[in-house]
């Protein structure tokens, strides 16, 4: 018996089993079942067999199937369930066989398949039901266009797997004559949120509030919830938002506001929820709809009130863009949105009288409230009948605010109940001559936290004064920089901090890896307040701004090697305090120096996370300051500038600021700085076309470079002169320049820097024809860029890999990768790369013969390349368009536009967009001027030997199906004329006669 050979590279794979197999055996018996058994294996086995399917493995009920080809696989499957469904089982039993296909490339291990696309296609199988053919994304992708006879596709839509991280978009084979409605597929149904997961504290009644909530959520797509500060806002949101998570299939979101303290910041923040980031030419609330627009989820605003004119145009516009969305949101005023239902909270049920029993106190919310929080804070508290009328008058006097009953629960371990009755009674009447215009609540909720500062000591209220200055969560580490004093030394800090925990003014967040600590919103804001009137406040925020300067500085080297996802995290975490410090820094009173360098230092957390625009802002600000600094210090602050101007395509206000820091580098004698402004104003050259003035300043950037000790500007500079070196065809060089880059990139650890290079070699590997080794270039590089999660990125990496699969043929699996790449771009605002799609989706549409869908797909394509002047993207365009028309049957035409994408390529000195375009009119004068057609397609084989980019693949069997042809209408001399005259053009030549067979007919 021949040994067993399973298929390798794009494989399908297909699982089976017989649904009920328990039962089934008890319906005919143990004799019955064995025959049942053994005539389903024969019939699957043939079914399979077929098609070519190649058997894995074989346990008991359940088959293992590979298939070399995607529509094989669904062939064999819809063979297979009509044979079972003809079957005349024994005892008129039923033999009903669910059956999963994916399409991948698994690993062979042992004596089968290993690797995730087998655990894929497992659960897949696994989520169906007996007679039930399910078919992942990829495998249809791949099959679509030769489905058998009789066959059709059902989409069910996304689903979770289990022990499978990202959804798989699953579909339905439906088969004429046998059953096609089944059950819901056995699936996970996890809703995406990121609502907090655990809750340290009980939720106290609200069962009125949550119920009208949700039912205001049915009719309305913005709710707000109204109210002073402290009555529950956000927990109620929250508690109403973790009851509907079913409802929302892409999932229930929270934004938390509080901390940002300017508006314009809070299309980011939302749109870093979902891992948008900013990028050129396109603003981040652009692409913030374009995510949300399709998407049925509910988005929770926190904290309102500081930035309601921004907030209510932000929901204003995502609501009228985005038909699926619904807003709950919180604030103490309505954001004043057409359409927003207004539901004030509001305050707890409470006593109206001191004359209550302890078991009465139950029911009432704020009583219980108020029991539920003492007793933690104090374990022997219990309420007797003489106590409860005290209870009931704290819950009375606090007006049942939530926030001010918790902080008075809070005292329960160092006051009885009657004391703290006692004292709240003498600070109401204190205050009572507040603001006249403030609302009562807002004042008592003043009183509540005033009289909790003044319960304080000495030294835990200077430290709650201190720590106002954060803006957001804050490590110990940072409270003991930040807050110690003479008076407080920070050995003392841990012990007065967590007197301020208990006593519910300072909250704890986290877990044993990232322990931090956090103020309410309004208890910082007092606490601001009161710092300010201890005239301590620019000294603390000195050593605020401080702290953020070190910790940025100690991140930026971090930022450039193996740790840097660690770093950009911590940065994440911490970047509202660094607003905060910058704010101060470049204000009237800041500090200049110190606002340059912590902006400077934060350069490349911007770019990497996003933040480019806002990074520009804080640099631009930092740089107008009139004040004393250190060139070097404003060289750094310039070249920031310079790099975040160039990643958004801004040349010449990059090269404006990189030029003026590389003359006070020079004038410092900073080598370093020198290599690295060398190095960007080569760049910006290079993307202006000004190659000569590129190469002298990106090679003198190098031989900076390599006398210095930190090899990162050496492997950036090495990776743009290969970089440069490749668009001049200069393969041999580009290659030596990117693997010494490499090998820095590895030694280092930067994995930006490692996958962008990568991703050049893949380029020239390609183009060079080595299509496996490019294969394995690009796959390195997009892993990297996976983990990093930049999906601008990205979208190059699938590019590349759709490239090559189409160079080779595998047009289904093409297809897939560039609709990835389709998806991906807009979510990112990748104007470029949705243009690069669409256009490689019509060359891909074009190759299979689908020419209406090729000519729509290039129509979007152009107009976005049109829209942004993309000379290389239009020339292509054309002669997509040349290739669509000459598929038609119109010569003439396709002529015309070949010549016409010809002359755009040569303008800018494209050899092998203008080969292509030769190849393209050989084909198109072949029937009627076989001579001129062998000229051509000799030129294009000159031009392509003479760069060293040999033709794909996919291209070659078709031109020499093209030589064979022309060979036999022409005599062996005229053949070996016209093809000597064609190996003799220079690549003027070629691109002079191929331009007068659009004017003329014939060279």
């Amino acid at each position: 018996m021949p040994e067993r050979v399973l298929p390798t590279g794009t494989v399908t794979l297909l699982f089976t089993d017989i649904e009920g197999s328990t039962e089934l055996l008890k319906q005919v018996g143990d004799r019955a079942y064995a025959e049942l058994l053994a005539r389903h294996a024969a019939l699957l086995r043939r079914a399979f067999a077929e098609e070519q399917g190649t058997e894995v493995d074989t346990q008991g009920d359940a088959f293992f199937v590979a298939f070399p080809r995607a529509w094989h696989a669904v062939a064999g499957a819809a063979a297979a369930q009509r044979a079972l469904a003809a079957e005349d089982w024994p005892g008129d039993a039923t033999v009903r066989v669910r059956m999963g296909l994916h399409t991948g490339e698994p690993t062979l291990g042992g004596h089968g398949y290993v690797g995730l696309d087998v655990n894929r296609t497992a659960r897949i199988a696994a989520s169906g039901h007996g007679g039930q053919v399910l078919l992942s994304e990829r495998t249809l992708a791949m099959a679509r266009h030769d489905l058998p006879e009789g066959v059709a596709v059902r989409d069910l839509g996304e689903h979770r797997l289990k022990d499978l991280p990202q959804p798989e978009h699953i579909f339905q084979l439906e088969i004429a004559g046998l059953p096609a409605d089944f059950p819901r597929l056995k699936t996970l149904d996890v809703p995406l949120t990121n609502l907090p997961a655990l809750r340290l504290t009980s939720f106290i009644g609200r069962d009125r509030e949550m119920t009208d909530t949700r039912r205001a959520l049915e009719r309305a797509r913005l709710l707000t919830l109204t109210g002073p500060g402290g009555t529950g806002k956000s927990r109620l949101s929250l508690e109403v938002a973790s009851g509907l998570l079913s409802e929302f299939p892409q999932g229930v979101w929270l934004i938390e506001l509080a901390a940002l303290r300017d508006g314009a910041l809070i299309p980011q923040t939302v749109a870093a929820i979902f891992g948008i980031r900013e990028i050129q030419g396109r603003s981040i609330i652009e692409s913030l709809v374009d995510y949300l627009r399709h998407r049925r989820l509910l988005l929770i605003l926190d904290n309102c009130e500081h930035l309601i004119a921004a907030s209510a145009e932000l929901a204003a516009m995502l609501l009228r863009s985005c038909p699926h969305l619904s807003i709950l949101a919180s604030s103490r005023e309505p954001l004043g949105v057409p359409g927003e239902v207004i539901y004030p909270v509001p305050p707890l049920s409470r006593p109206d009288s001191d004359q209550v029993s302890p078991d009465q106190l139950a029911q009432f919310e704020a009583t219980r409230l108020f029991l539920d929080r003492a007793t933690p804070a104090n374990l022997v508290f219990t309420v007797t009948a003489a106590s409860a009328g005290f209870v009931a008058r704290i819950a009375r006097r606090l007006d049942g605010i939530p926030l001010a009953i918790e902080l008075a629960a809070a005292r329960a371990k160092v006051l009885t109940v009657e004391q703290i009755a006692t004292r709240l009674d003498d600070r109401f009447r204190l205050l009572t001559g507040g603001s006249r215009t403030g609302l009562p609540h807002h004042q008592t909720l003043r009183a509540t936290v005033e009289w909790s500062y003044d319960l304080l000591p000495p030294l835990e209220r200077t430290l709650f004064q201190r720590l106002s200055v954060f803006a957001g969560g804050f490590p110990l580490e940072a409270v003991e920089t930040v807050c110690a004093s003479k008076e407080i030394p920070a050995e003392e800090m841990l012990d007065l901090l967590a007197h301020l925990v208990d006593k519910s003014l300072v909250v704890t967040e986290g877990g044993d890896d990232d322990f931090r600590y956090h103020m309410l919103e309004t208890i910082r804001l007092y606490g601001r307040d009161r710092l300010v009137e201890s005239g301590e406040a620019e000294q603390v925020r000195g050593r605020h701004l401080a702290w953020c300067w070190d910790l940025a500085e100690r991140a930026e080297p971090e930022l450039y090697g193996p740790n840097l996802g660690i770093w950009l995290d911590r940065l994440e975490r911490d970047h509202d305090d660094m607003r905060v410090a910058l704010r101060w820094a470049t204000g009237d009173e800041g500090d200049v120096e110190f606002g340059l360098r912590l902006a400077g230092a934060l350069v490349r957390f911007w770019e990497l996370h996003g933040y480019l625009g806002e990074g520009r802002a804080w640099l631009a600000g930092a740089l107008s300051r009139d004040g004393s600094t250190t060139p070097r210090v404003r060289a750094k602050a310039l070249y920031g500038a310079a790099v975040l101007a160039f990643t958004q395509g801004d040349y010449d206000q990059a090269a404006g600021l990189a030029e003026e820091a590389l003359r006070l580098y020079r004038e410092a004698a900073n080598q370093h700085g020198v290599a690295l402004a060398l190095n960007l104003v080569g760049v910006v050259a290079r993307n202006q076309g000004d190659y000569a003035r590129a190469a002298a300043l990106l090679e003198e950037s190098v031989a900076i470079a390599r006398g210095l000790e930190d090899r990162w500007p050496l492997g950036e500079a090495l990776n743009m002169l290969g970089v440069l070196a490749r668009r001049q065809r200069d393969h041999a060089r580009a290659k030596a320049l990117l693997t010494e880059a490499l090998a820095l990139w590895r030694a280092v650890g930067d994995k930006d820097g490692l996958a962008t290079c990568l991703g050049h070699l893949g380029v020239i590997a390609r183009t060079e024809g080595d299509y496996a080794r490019a294969q394995q270039l690009h796959e390195e590089s997009l892993a990297l860029r996976r983990e990093l999660g930049d999906r601008v990125a990205l979208i190059s990496s699938l590019t590349s890999l759709g490239t090559i699969a189409m160079n080779l043929g595998d047009y289904p699996y093409a297809r897939t990768l560039f609709q990835e790449c389709l998806a991906l771009a807009p979510l990112v605002g990748d104007k470029p790369g949705t243009a690069a799609a669409l256009g490689n989706l019509a060359i891909v549409a074009h190759l299979e013969r689908a020419e209406d869908e090729a000519e729509a797909l290039i129509d979007e394509a152009e107009e976005l390349w049109r829209r942004f002047g993309h000379k290389a993207g239009l020339a292509g365009a054309l002669g997509v368009r040349a290739m669509i028309a000459h598929g038609r049957g119109e010569p003439r035409r396709a002529a015309l536009l070949f010549v016409e994408s010809l002359r755009r390529f040569q303008e800018f000195g494209d050899r092998l967009g203008v080969t292509d375009c030769l190849v393209g009119l050989a084909r198109v004068t072949a029937e009627e001027q076989p001579e001129v057609a062998v000229r051509l397609l000799s030129a294009a084989d000159a031009l392509r030997r003479g760069v060293g980019a040999p033709m794909p693949p996919s291209d070659r069997r078709e031109y020499d199906r093209g030589v064979a042809g022309l060979k036999e209408r022409l005599s062996a001399d005229r053949f070996a004329a016209a093809w000597a005259m064609g190996q003799a053009w220079s690549f003027e030549q070629a691109a002079r006669a191929a331009e007068r067979i659009g004017t003329e007919g014939s060279p």
